[in-house]
């Protein structure tokens, strides 16, 4: 039977592998221990399903004893793990006075979330949760997230305390960590979707409704806006509860702003909202996940997709935009290099739920919408084997979220 496309995380990776050179630091410096999480059986029920789901890993867990107050300096920790990719602070809790308010940020301030004693989304930023007191920031790009209080006034006691973290692996410990099946199709033709911006406008424009999905702060999958509401779609072997959707964030625009340049920004990040249909059955049909995203006015901009509401036929061009490897997004317009055959449906009726094409795609591309030439979604990519990577029938979808969604382009 085939595999979901994922790679899977290896027992190596129970306890972590970046021990040294972990550095939690504070102003003034204290003596913080900060150490891994318990071994994989005793993580959170999300954490525990990135191997069995097809979820690739791309970040571990840490706890760490740290607090803020505006007695300390500033008010100021700082939360580093030297070539994280980035660092997700948990606040166990949080203390203030009516008018201050702690941020999470960047070190060059680039990137920053405020929150107040409310939490209140519309007046402050967004945030993630995990069903247990407390909440999660939204994650910050790079090594190194900096928790500021801002208040005039001494704090009684800790203003705010810190007690986990989520750093995210590197390019090569996310190798290390995982495998998968063999889904990149002899060469790799997968290119940064900004190389496309002048020769495939309309390609590059609508990949921009795609997503990365980070998912309970340590899993990765692709996303995307289906539908003119607040209507995003994954696979359900990503995610399949309420609980992971409100953990999980959608981070739009994460690209790099030059052709191969290995330079993405933040981009738009927004939280889950509310899980509303995922497909009955195994990772090898439909396997599909409907939900909405809180904020959803932020990433509106970035536009919308549609399904389409007919089988697609055999040898139809199709192009792939995703999140393969946790990278910043990338299209598979080639099959193997580029400006030579383009990707097209190998097998319109693979079986009964999916079709088959040999575009190259990579764990984290699951999720990702395939798109024909009228740039209308004809499969949700779910499956990897090469020459048969496979992606769930778009009109089959459709037929079973119709009245869920608002699917007219």
């Amino acid at each position: 039977m085939r595999q979901p496309l994922r790679r899977l995380r290896t027992a190596a990776v129970a306890l972590g592998a970046c021990v040294l050179g972990l550095s939690v630091l504070s102003a003034p410096a204290e003596a913080y221990s900060a150490r891994p999480v318990a071994p994989q059986s005793e993580r959170a029920p999300e954490t525990q399903q990135f191997s069995a789901e097809g979820v690739t890993t791309v970040g571990e867990l840490r706890t760490v004893d740290g607090a803020v107050s505006s007695a300390r300096d500033g008010g100021t920790q700082v939360i580093r793990h030297p070539g994280a990719s980035y660092v997700k602070v948990h606040f166990s809790s949080l203390r203030l006075a009516e008018g201050d308010y702690v941020t999470v940020s960047s070190p060059d301030g680039r990137e920053s979330y405020r929150y107040d004693r409310h939490l209140n989304r519309a007046t402050g930023s967004d945030y993630t949760t995990d069903g247990q007191p407390g909440f999660w920031a939204m994650s910050v790009e790079g090594d190194t997230a900096v928790v500021t209080l801002h208040s005039s006034r001494p704090a009684r006691g800790n203003a705010a305390t810190i007690d986990r973290f989520w750093r995210g692996y590197d390019r090569a410990e996310i190798a290390q960590y995982n495998f998968s099946a063999q889904s990149v199709c002899s060469t790799d033709a997968r290119r940064d979707v900004v190389c496309y911006k002048t020769s495939h406008p309309t390609e590059y424009a609508r990949g921009q409704a795609v997503a990365r999905l980070l998912i309970s702060g340590g899993g990765l999958c692709t996303t995307w806006r289906v539908g003119n509401t607040n209507r995003m779609l994954t696979n359900k072997h990503c995610f399949s509860t309420q609980a992971a959707v409100t953990g999980s964030e959608m981070q739009f625009n994460y690209e790099c702003g030059t052709c191969g340049g290995a330079n993405p920004g933040a981009g738009t990040k927004v939280s889950g909202a509310t899980l509303y249909k995922v497909s009955s059955g195994g990772s090898g049909e439909l396997d599909y996940a409907l939900y909405s995203v809180n904020n959803f006015a932020n990433i509106q901009g970035f536009g919308t997709l549609y399904l389409a509401t007919a089988a697609t036929t055999t040898g139809t061009r199709i192009y792939i935009p995703g999140h393969g490897d946790g990278s910043p997004k990338r299209l598979s317009i080639f099959e193997d290099t580029q400006n030579g055959p383009t990707c097209s449906v190998r097998n319109a009726n693979f079986n009964t739920w999916n079709i088959s094409y040999s575009c190259d795609t990579s764990g984290g591309n699951s999720g990702s919408p395939v798109l024909n030439a009228s740039h209308r979604v004809v499969a949700l990519h779910h499956l990897g084997g090469c020459p048969s990577n496979q992606g769930a029938k778009a009109h089959l979808i459709y037929n079973e979220i119709a009245t869920l969604i608002d699917n007219n382009g």
